[in-house]
């Protein structure tokens, strides 16, 4: 099934009405049309724009300078945000969804920003993705790795990858990225399903858990210790006492478990949201001590940071007008 097709672009705005026919103007691309045929739409706008002279001319770009009829330029500078956004920035309906049979497929993108990103441009493309039913969660990214982070999760690739294109053309880095599946462990068969529905479509992020950390982890296959060799029971065994230690941080931290296994270089990735920066120290570490990871367990690199909308990463990046 197809998905639905995406709407116009809005912005909503908190000045009088006596100024609501300004405004700004982009031109959305088309999927399998010719963009400089599309038709304008009008943007409303939050707080001060101001001209920027160097924006002129209409733009197939999903998200560009806004060109105002008869060419008159104007540009936003700070601080907008996408009330609803579907300027056609995927355009991928006609190609048809790649999802999996249950639940979501899930994005990390970890970027660095400067000078040369877009700020608008790369709200209208979390905005749109947001729009089209993706959660995208941003998230200001801690140490050199990178300045932003967004976890995206959604039931089609290909709406996945246009957001990591539409990332990629707003100006932002990619330094780094994961990709994996929402999945219920074959060691949890049989849970409730509110449980079972909890893993395969979270809702993200959670509530007062601002503290933030991914890294990738693989079972080991060496010579002492295989995890593949072992039968089925005695590995279920050794999860269940895992997680009897992770459910001593129930309330203090929620842990996302993605399978990854052919799609990327690690087998899981493991995103933690908590309340303090200490709980995912404390989680990580005293679960290093559980059998199922002390012999069978390695890590990849971690990146820290705090969960906070767009507008705040970016300023919190200092890079970035």
């Amino acid at each position: 099934m197809l998905p639905p097709p995406c709407l116009a672009a809005a912005w909503t705005t908190s000045e009088p009405a006596a100024d609501a026919g300004a405004g700004l103007w982009v031109r959305p691309s088309v999927h399998g049309g010719a963009p400089d045929r599309a038709p304008l739409r009008r943007v409303r706008r939050i707080g001060r724009v101001e001209a920027d002279p160097a924006v002129t001319g209409p733009t197939d770009a999903p998200v560009a300078g806004a060109v105002a009829p008869g060419g008159a330029a104007a540009a936003p500078t700070p601080r907008f945000e996408v009330e609803a956004a579907g300027m056609d920035i995927v355009g991928v309906g006609a190609a048809g969804m790649v999802s999996p049979a249950d639940g979501l497929g899930v994005l990390h993108l970890f970027c660095h920003v400067g000078p040369g990103t877009d700020r608008v441009r790369l709200g209208a493309a979390v905005a749109s993705a947001r729009h089209a039913g993706d959660q995208v969660v941003t998230v200001s990214i801690l140490g050199h790795k990178a300045d932003v982070g967004l976890v995206a999760l959604g039931p089609d690739l290909r709406r996945l990858r246009a957001l990591q294109g539409a990332v990629h053309a707003a100006g932002c880095t990619v330094t780094a990225s994961y990709v994996s599946l929402t999945e219920v462990s074959e060691y949890a068969a049989g849970i409730p399903d509110e449980m079972r529905q909890a893993r395969l479509y979270p809702q993200l992020p959670p509530s007062e858990k601002p503290a933030f950390c991914f890294y990738p982890m693989s079972k080991r296959r060496g010579d002492t210790h295989n995890w593949y060799a072992m039968g089925f029971e005695e590995r279920k065994e050794l999860m269940l006492g895992h997680g009897r230690v992770g459910r001593r941080f129930h309330g203090r931290v929620l842990q996302l478990i993605t399978g990854s296994t052919g799609l990327d270089d690690w087998e899981w990735g493991v995103t933690l949201f908590a309340t303090r920066p200490d709980d995912l120290k404390a989680c990580v570490y005293e679960m290093r001590f559980d059998e199922a990871s002390a012999r069978f367990a390695d890590f990849g690199p971690f990146w820290t940071g705090v969960v906070a909308d767009l507008d705040e990463a970016l300023d919190l990046s200092g890079g970035v007008r």
